[in-house]
């Protein structure tokens, strides 16, 4: 029997360990190594002065979580022109003043925000799995799974009443404008498609003529909302929610993007085409993960400082 069974159960025990030091990297060291993407895009209209924007996305804050609140601090040194917060702040309901604390030095800066689903409602326990599954079926989110029951409420009105009083714009379903150096820079957003409360019949009708540039800001990247600005001529859209797909194969890339966004999209610049036109789509893949899942593999968690510059 030894001499049988003794080859099969090293090699299982090899994998186990296997198992476990990828589950320890990827908790320990992984989902805590920040770091900070730049891209460039050309988007601005000829001969203005680039823009430098700081988009933040799914930081995704539970109490206790200082390194993250110590780091999202320090990237105030940046001296963005403005940041983009496209949403999923919290993962925790006692964490709204952890979340204002590491954004505190940034909302010094101008800054517009859009919410996401877990800035409403507290995550739940899930089988990762369950996403491969969704995207096989194409369920996801509310985007046909049954609503959610007992779910837990965060408490964002402080923490949108804390942006507002900043100066930041809120952008759920609605525009809003900023306004640096004499030059206008019109924004449009819609709230979380992951949990249909988007609504952009309310801000449809297309890039406001008077600004310099005109961006659209979503949290999730459902195609509908891309389809949308897209067809509506917006040159740029800035998005959150997909996490990078957050769990990645070395090589291969993401499995999955929690979405109906292709995985080939999930992270990083690209464009996007709808109605004859094209625009730019930059997906955060964000600083964080969800709490019950609180692991990143092949795929570090990130902000991303955006240079607009001129077409060429």
């Amino acid at each position: 029997m030894r001499a049988r069974y003794g080859i099969p159960l090293k090699i299982t025990a090899g994998l186990a360990a296997a198992g476990v030091a990828g589950v320890a990297y990827a908790a320990g060291f992984e989902a805590r190594s920040f770091r900070l993407r730049r891209i460039s895009v050309p988007v601005l209209p000829r001969g203005m002065r680039d823009l430098r924007v700081l988009q933040v996305s799914d930081i995704h804050m539970v109490s206790g979580q200082g390194k993250k609140r110590r780091w999202l601090q320090s990237l105030a040194g940046l001296r963005p022109d403005f940041v983009v917060n496209t949403g999923d702040n919290l993962s925790d309901p006692d964490a709204v003043p952890e979340v204002l604390d590491a954004l505190g030095p940034l909302m010094e800066f101008p800054g517009v925000y859009v919410f996401g689903s877990n800035d409403y409602y507290g995550p739940k326990l899930r089988n990762p799995a369950r996403y491969l599954m969704e995207k096989a079926q194409g369920r996801h989110g509310l985007n046909g799974n049954a609503p959610a029951v007992a779910a837990v409420h965060n408490p964002w009105e402080p923490m949108r009443d804390a942006f507002d009083a900043a100066g930041w714009v809120g952008l759920n379903n609605t525009r809003g404008r900023l306004k640096l150096d004499g030059r206008e820079i019109a924004f449009t957003g819609v709230d979380d498609p992951h949990i249909k409360r988007d609504r952009y019949e309310r801000v449809a009708g297309g890039p406001d003529q008077g600004a310099d540039l005109s961006i659209g800001v979503v949290h999730a990247p459902y195609l509908r909302s891309l389809d949308a600005f897209t067809a509506d001529g917006y040159p740029l859209i800035l998005a959150g929610h997909t996490h990078g797909g957050q769990l990645c194969v070395p090589f291969y890339g993401a499995l999955v993007t929690n979405c109906d966004l292709d995985t080939d999209r999930v992270k990083g610049l690209s464009t996007h085409r709808s109605a004859g036109r094209t625009a730019y789509l930059h997906v955060s893949a964000g600083c964080g993960t969800n709490r019950y899942t609180p692991i990143r593999f092949a795929c570090p968690p990130e902000v991303t400082l955006l240079t607009l510059t001129s077409h060429p």
